[in-house]
């Protein structure tokens, strides 16, 4: 398959709308940023995307951006930087897992940083 490159990053507690889940190593507050970020329009939506992409890929299982994307209804691209997020000290320190498969299509593995 091919080289797999690990990123480490942080824990998280936070609740979704629905459900209560813990993100281990993550701060209470979940703290996004960025240029265009106003939490008043972006911070249920992105609170709500990570949750999704942590819920489906704490089992630690290999999957496409397209795999994840199908099963959270989330866009590829917003995956792709939540994915980043989970990586980020504040956010838990975890490690994501990333190989190459063919033609620039890469697959990705979490592995959830306990404590």
């Amino acid at each position: 398959m091919g080289t797999i490159h690990n990123i480490s990053s942080n824990s998280l507690n936070q609740s979704s709308g629905k459900s209560s889940t813990v993100i281990p190593g993550a701060q209470a507050d979940l703290r996004f940023d960025g240029p265009e970020y106003s939490p008043a329009r972006d911070q249920k939506r992105l609170t709500g995307q990570l949750l999704r992409v942590f819920n489906l890929m704490r089992d630690g299982r290999w999957r496409t951006l397209a795999e994840i994307a199908s099963a959270t209804g989330d866009p590829e691209g917003s995956i792709s930087a939540q994915l980043r997020h989970l990586r980020k000290a504040r956010f838990g320190a975890h490690t994501v897992n990333r190989r190459h498969v063919e033609n620039g299509l890469f697959e990705y593995s979490l592995e959830v940083r306990q404590g």
